[in-house]
């Protein structure tokens, strides 16, 4: 049986028991305060649905209240810089969704009449937003039911049907994705969408999951087995490699900060960063700086997916406005009320917080 690519929006002629066990659930025990329900609107659910991408909801919600404030609609979205809608998304990570947000606001302002699209198909033809994004906006803002599956909604239906691999592989996502169809209600699309990413992220979660309290647990194939933490496979492990990275903090007599764009591609894709080399002597050359002018700070990790970045920060302090440090095409200096403002990834947030003076906001 070929798996469609889009759920087709038609009303089924019952309710799996499944939905409504899971729905009666939701309704006592459900979160019913998230910011993106009140109002949910299309393009607040959209946003909350991009942050949600890897993103955790407790760490989502003050990102989320931040930028809706800011940016309350399509239109304000598309007319912003990409410098403050990176700014907004600063210490959220995976930048490239923010990237694709804007570009696809702006997408939507010229292509489909400022508005969000209303159909899967075409929601999913824009930057950043996949197959199962696509569905679970299309479900929570016009309250349809749509089949979603996001890494709550695979690990319940995994153990619930005891489902083996890896999600992440294209037949058992294939599984899943037919699983997922024939569990979808008529009607409260909307609901069940949020009550199976609920049960997810509340109950059946990866470690130490409440199965008593599962409003599924009766039929759950894993549950009945004693296997629950069997399910879902583990993603297979790579290897994560180490990058040492120098960093240069270079601060002229006034407190202003010598900053560079990074490249779109790649890590920190269109952000703001410190001037960078692999090794100390090429970054002092850059700039024409002894080795002597170079103050080594302590070192400071930062992870990223398959990466185990050591930063090692060189500050040169006290550089007169006029000296020979001069600026690229991609690099200005910015003082501290500047890049306050600016997108910048966490550890140079915390760098400049903590080794620089400049002039307080």
């Amino acid at each position: 049986m070929r798996v469609p690519s889009f759920t087709p929006f038609c009303p089924l002629t019952d309710t799996p028991p499944f939905a409504q066990r899971l729905l009666s659930w939701w309704d006592e025990h459900g979160r019913h305060d998230l910011p993106w329900q009140h109002p949910r609107t299309p393009f607040r659910v959209w946003v909350s649905e991009i942050m949600l991408q890897q993103t955790q909801v407790t760490t989502v919600i003050p990102y989320f209240e931040r930028f809706v404030q800011q940016l309350p609609d399509l239109e304000a979205l598309a007319q912003a810089p990409l410098d403050d809608v990176l700014a907004l998304w600063s210490g959220l990570g995976y930048y490239a969704r923010a990237r694709n947000l804007h570009q696809a606001a702006r997408i939507c302002l010229e292509q489909h009449q400022g508005e969000l699209p209303d159909n899967a198909e075409t929601l999913s033809a824009l930057p950043g937003i996949g197959q199962s994004t696509a569905n679970a906006i299309i479900s929570q803002a016009h309250d349809l039911p749509a089949t979603v599956l996001d890494g709550n909604v695979r690990r319940v239906l995994a153990r619930h049907s005891a489902v083996s691999g890896w999600p992440g592989k294209t037949a058992i996502h294939r599984e899943l994705w037919q699983i997922a169809q024939g569990h979808l209600p008529a009607r409260r699309g909307a609901d069940y969408t949020q009550a199976i990413m609920d049960l997810g992220a509340t109950l059946c979660t990866r470690s130490r999951p409440g199965c008593d309290r599962c409003p599924v647990q009766m039929d759950c194939a894993a549950h009945i087995a004693d296997a629950v933490e069997r399910y879902p496979a583990p993603k297979p492990k790579v290897n994560v490699r180490e990058h040492v990275l120098f960093m240069l903090i270079a601060e002229r007599d006034n407190g202003d900060i010598l900053l560079e764009r990074r490249p779109a591609a790649g890590i920190w894709g269109g952000l703001w960063c410190l001037p960078s080399a692999d090794n100390r002597e090429d970054l002092a050359a850059q700039y024409g700086l002894s080795h002597e002018a170079l103050e080594m700070l302590d070192e400071v990790e930062h992870r990223l997916t398959h990466r185990l970045m050591r930063i090692r920060p060189l500050v040169a302090r006290e550089i007169p406005a006029s000296d020979k440090v001069k600026c690229q095409p991609d690099q200005a200096w910015h003082g501290r009320r500047q890049w306050k403002k600016l997108g910048l990834p966490r550890p140079v947030t915390d760098l400049l917080v903590r080794h620089t003076r400049g002039d307080d906001p």
